[in-house]
């Protein structure tokens, strides 16, 4: 079976790696990636990889992705893989193979389609979520089922360990519907759009701590928004502070303390009040690189 594959994170990368090392009935023929992306906080280009392998590559350009097409028309795949790419992809290229393009998301679709599933989840307090993997359509994240996988959120998981958690169970689904694919015996099962539901694409906003939230409601937003992601932030004399890890301090704090008052200081981490009784310890905190950095992409 040939494989056209298209990316440029590290997912993808890890996506890219695993096919490269199936046996000789699976070839990737060709890829399309990008120079640059400042969609992408984990953007990573394929084409030294593809080097490597002697796998023809190209850079798409947002103006022109005719040329992409026209890129994959040389090398006749069967199948095209997008997985980790900044939009959807045209009509014309999902009906260029004879399986089609098969996507990706992190989520338990029909449920959390849309955009930063992996923020939403930790953001929202949720315990588990989903590797999944579909074939692709005119829609956001609505054609039918290849292969969903469970995946536990742990109470101490961040945004850089459940993001590895996905990628190491998404490369072994992979492996696993690829040879599914190549022999025919691959099932797709029709998403109930009823279930179906949305997540908006996230913003600098978003990320703002307000410290009336309660303690463990923040330790969700900045857990949810950890490497490789930008952060939480809070302001402070009007400079935005980037907090990278918090603990939730377990014992009661008076009202008479207003939400935002530092309570203690103890070497390299700060306590501070929250809503309600509760306050968290605040570590690793830093300056943002600008006041005004406009909405993280």
């Amino acid at each position: 079976m040939k494989i056209g594959f298209i990316g440029c994170v590290e997912s993808s990368y890890k996506a890219l790696e695993a096919l490269l090392n199936m046996n000789n009935n699976i070839e990737v023929v060709a890829v399309i990636t990008k120079e640059a992306s400042k969609a992408n906080s984990d953007f990573v280009d394929l084409s030294p990889l593809c080097h490597q392998h002697n796998v023809p590559v190209h850079y798409e350009k947002s103006n022109n992705k005719q040329d992409s097409l026209s890129f994959f028309k040389k090398y006749d795949p069967d199948v095209i893989y997008c997985f980790g790419w900044s939009y959807l992809l045209k009509s014309d290229m999902l009906e260029l193979t004879p399986i089609g393009a098969i996507g990706y998301h992190p989520a338990p679709l029909p449920l959390a389609r849309g955009r930063h599933p992996i923020i939403w989840a930790l953001a929202l307090g949720l315990e588990t979520t989903a590797s999944t993997f579909f074939k692709m359509d005119t829609g956001a994240d609505s054609g039918p089922i290849l292969s969903q996988v469970k995946v536990d959120i742990l109470p101490d998981d961040n945004a850089t360990s459940l993001y590895n958690k996905l990628i190491n169970t998404a490369v072994k689904q992979i492996v696993e519907f690829t040879i599914e694919l190549a022999n025919q015996t691959a099932v797709f099962e029709t998403q109930d759009d009823s279930r179906a539901t949305y997540w908006r694409k996230r913003s600098r906003t978003d990320g703002l701590i307000d410290w009336r939230m309660r303690a463990s409601d923040i330790y969700n937003l900045v857990r949810a928004l950890a490497a490789p992601y930008p952060g939480a932030e809070c302001i402070y004399e009007n400079r935005y502070i980037v907090i990278n890890n918090v603990e939730v301090h377990n014992a009661d704090h008076p009202n008479i303390f207003e939400p935002g008052k530092v309570l203690d200081v103890d070497k390299d981490r700060v306590l501070v009040k929250c809503g309600g009784k509760s306050a968290l310890w605040v570590y690793n905190y830093e300056l943002a690189s600008s006041l005004n950095a406009g909405d993280y992409l």
